[in-house]
């Protein structure tokens, strides 16, 4: 019987069937097959998630055979991706085209259609997530049809999929909103734990991206800011906090040491008292903690289960050691994310029920609603998303 693991060895299954798609007529096929036989059918990227949306014993699908740019308009700076594209392979390609990303994050092994199914994002308050970027989508139906989904032809399923969680088809290609191709200078510096509630507040607006990384044991951050430059690029790039070369060069880094991670959005105005409260937390009652707190910001936008949805936003990451049970420690991060109004990322551990999640999105059941609408009889559904689903 084969075997999915993800990223971190954490998570794993064992389907009934383990396919590596190599064209969207084989993904569509799958789909279609699943159906028929009743199976379910998930399928994965990269496995850089941390959350249980892969995991199901049927049918899983890699569709990194699927990668690569279609297409890049210049005129109107898009491009059309297949599914399977890693974020890494990306960008020189666009760059070629005088193109890049207008953000992501700092981890690029990612594939694309992974990453906006899961409202993937960088750091910037001005830079919304990945899937505010989908222009149209291409779906491979539970009914072996081929779709393509633009807000224009299929306006509620356009805000779906989106941010799709994978419950909707076999997502084939993206078209995604680019912006023309530049540089950027790195900068790290450290912070006293004192001056974080100002670096919450008051540096996001003095770069372009910025964030730090808290390290409870030190009681010290490190911050980085990352500001546009005309400045040349200077090889050989180096290590990170210094670099100077272009976008798709200085935002990803290197992440080599397994983990698991929670990471939570809440609204900016609240941002530096969570996370005041979070470093009480590791202070009081998990003081052997090691793993940086990781903050970010994000700008609000419209997408359906954006965390950032309709709302400014500060993000907060906690991470452990995937060797170490990290539940009591992330449940108490949790009650503290939620008594701030928080909503997670989709792609890092929660333990939300869809009553939690549908207090905490306006449009949780017209999400539901699309998502029954294309796959009424839950091809697409695992075990997690069953339990999400609403009852009625």
């Amino acid at each position: 019987m084969p075997t999915w693991k993800n990223w971190s060895g954490r998570l794993s299954a064992k389907p009934q069937e383990l396919h590596f798609v190599r064209s969207e007529e084989d993904a569509a096929a799958y789909a279609a097959q699943a159906q028929q036989s009743g199976q379910t059918v998930r399928v994965a990227g990269s496995g850089h998630s941390h959350a249980n949306l892969i995991p199901n014993n049927t049918m899983i699908l890699d569709c990194s055979g699927l990668n690569g740019i279609v297409s890049t308009n210049v005129e109107q700076r898009t491009a059309t991706v297949r599914a399977g594209t890693p974020i890494y392979a990306m960008g020189l390609p666009l760059l070629e085209a005088g193109l890049g990303l207008h953000n992501q994050g700092d981890i690029d092994r990612q594939s694309i259609a992974g990453a906006v199914a899961t409202g993937t994002h960088g750091t910037g308050p001005s830079l919304s997530n990945l899937s505010a970027r989908v222009i149209s989508a291409r779906l491979a139906c539970a009914s072996g049809e081929l779709l393509e989904v633009t807000e224009q032809t299929h306006p509620n399923l356009w805000q779906a999929v989106r941010l799709n969680l994978g419950a909707l088809g076999v997502v084939t290609q993206l078209t995604l909103q680019l912006r023309d191709a530049f540089r950027l200078q790195e900068r790290t510096w450290q912070l006293d734990a004192d001056a974080l509630t100002d670096a919450i507040e008051e540096y996001p607006a003095k770069s372009r991206h910025f964030e730090f990384f808290y390290y409870p044991q030190k009681q010290q951050a490190e911050a980085k800011s990352l500001t546009e430059t005309d400045a040349p690029a200077v090889y050989p790039l180096g290590d990170e906090g210094k670099r100077c070369g272009w976008s798709h060069e200085v935002l990803p880094n290197y992440r080599p040491h397994l983990h698991t991670e929670m990471e939570y959005s809440v609204p900016a105005e609240v941002g530096a008292e969570c996370f005041h409260a979070i470093r009480m937390l590791l202070q009081n009652d998990f003081p052997k903690v090691q793993w940086p707190v990781e903050v970010r910001t994000l700008a609000a936008d419209n997408v359906w289960l954006s965390p950032a949805f309709r709302r400014e936003t500060i993000t907060i990451s906690v991470h452990q050691d995937v060797r170490q049970d990290e539940t009591e420690y992330y449940r108490a991060c949790e009650a503290i994310f939620k008594s701030f109004g928080g909503r997670p990322h989709w792609g890092k551990v929660n333990y939300l029920t869809g009553t939690d999640f549908a207090c905490s999105y306006p449009q949780w059941h017209p999400w539901w609603d699309a998502q029954k609408a294309m796959d009424p009889t839950g091809v697409f559904l695992n075990p997690y998303l069953q339990a999400l689903k609403p009852t009625a």
